[in-house]
């Protein structure tokens, strides 16, 4: 016993220094693995994504109890949630928040009976980590505006879905990859207190398919920086 108490305070700064980092990463920021590709183009898998955990709460460090409610998701944003439903953490957009009417006819968004406008873009610049063919969108609705997978060959099951209206403190959630992706569509509506919080930059990456080297050009990009540069190359509205 005296051993170890000689042990903790021989150490007590590097245990309170890693008590207080771990603190900030459950309460304040933290980064998150992304190992599928449900969110391609805009997120690649090995990426490392910042995760803002105070955008919408301060929580209790540890719990899911918000002690301070910040602001609400909005429609565009990419989230991190612990989803119950998938029992796994996922990172998807929001597409829908509460009181909307949702729709996909042919993977073309409707919202609140709305619908997106779409170009095509060239894929020159824009890489994933698929071998499936697919080409890009960039989807447009309410201001905003975020470049879509489309696949080729392998159309979801679910690109036509809906009308649904999502219900008081859910979110109706969707990966950029709509034809791969594990989202709303399959889990149902996203609880409020299941979004942990934002994601709007990468970190750092390293490529699984090449022995995890990093990949330089992603190191601090930002997430929606993709239909930024896109958006100067669409060629037409589909």
């Amino acid at each position: 016993m005296r051993h170890l108490v000689g042990l903790l305070n021989r150490n007590k700064g590097f245990i309170a220094f890693m008590f207080c980092m771990f603190v900030f990463r459950s309460a304040v920021a933290d980064w998150n693995t992304v190992p599928t590709g449900s969110m391609q183009p805009t997120i690649r898998i090995g990426d490392r994504i910042l995760v803002d955990r105070a955008a919408y709460d301060i929580r209790v460090p540890f719990t899911h109890i918000s002690l301070y409610r910040l602001g609400d998701p909005q429609r565009g944003d990419i989230v991190v949630l612990d989803s119950k439903e998938a029992n796994e953490r996922l990172v998807k957009r929001v597409i829908g928040v509460p009181g909307d009417r949702i729709a996909l006819r042919g993977n073309r968004l409707y919202v609140n009976g709305r619908t997106a406008r779409y170009s095509t873009i060239d894929v020159a610049g824009i890489r994933d980590d698929s071998t499936h063919p697919a080409h890009y969108a960039i989807e447009r609705i309410g201001g905003a505006s975020r470049v879509i997978r489309l696949s080729d060959e392998l159309p979801s099951i679910a690109s036509n879905f809906g009308p649904v209206t999502v219900p008081p403190g859910s979110y109706l959630l969707m990966g950029d990859n709509r034809d791969d992706s594990y989202d709303s569509r399959f889990l149902g509506f996203a609880p409020r207190g299941e979004i942990l919080g934002r994601a709007r930059y990468v970190a750092f990456s390293l490529d699984p398919s090449h022995h995890y080297l990093p990949r330089e050009d992603r190191f601090g990009a930002p997430l929606d920086g993709l239909a930024q540069r896109a958006g100067q190359t669409g060629r037409q509205d589909l």
